[in-house]
């Protein structure tokens, strides 16, 4: 069932109980296999043609989609229920970004894991950044190199540059 990476898969799934109060859904397809390797795959899409959005994460071997008590009881999941569910990858995928940096990121595959971990809001903060150097090559190539450099660090966003203190104008 897997598609080509970055296409929205559908099926239908059963709703499993959690201690808590709230459900998990299993997937019947390896979201690596149809995305890409990550340890969470942020994604969109609908469960029951309801809007949803968040992490897929590995539960054991598997992956889930994790629904708190809130949304259960607001949607009227059933553990016994068969929902139908469509889901895509959100943000910058590979094949979304400029060569260069997809070439940085495979010569540092930890760098690149990481990135890709990363929910949309902070991937697109990073290529922001560096799509604003578009006039500037060199600079680009600066901010690509400590890109990765922050990612194998476990950064999730730049910090902050700090700002120069205005000395207080002499009366």
């Amino acid at each position: 069932m897997p598609a080509s990476q970055g296409e929205e898969q559908r099926f239908l799934a059963r709703v499993e109980r959690d201690e808590r109060g709230g459900c998990y859904i299993p997937l019947p397809f390896d979201p690596n296999a149809a995305w890409g390797e990550k340890n969470r795959h942020h994604v969109s899409g609908t469960i029951d043609g309801r809007s949803w959005r968040g992490p897929v994460e590995r539960m054991g071997e598997a992956f889930v989609i994790s629904l708190g008590p809130a949304w259960v009881r607001d949607c009227g999941l059933d553990q016994k229920t068969g929902v139908t569910i469509a889901l895509s990858p959100e943000g910058p995928q590979r094949r979304d970004l400029a060569p260069d940096i997809v070439l940085a990121l495979d010569a540092e595959p930890e760098a690149g894991n990481f990135f890709f971990s990363l929910a949309t809001f902070y991937r697109k903060g990073y290529l922001r950044w560096i799509d604003a150097t578009k006039r500037s090559p060199e600079v680009r190539a600066q901010r690509i190199r400590e890109l990765v450099e922050l990612l194998k660090a476990g950064h999730k966003q730049r910090p902050e540059p700090r700002r120069k203190r205005r000395r207080p104008l002499e009366e």
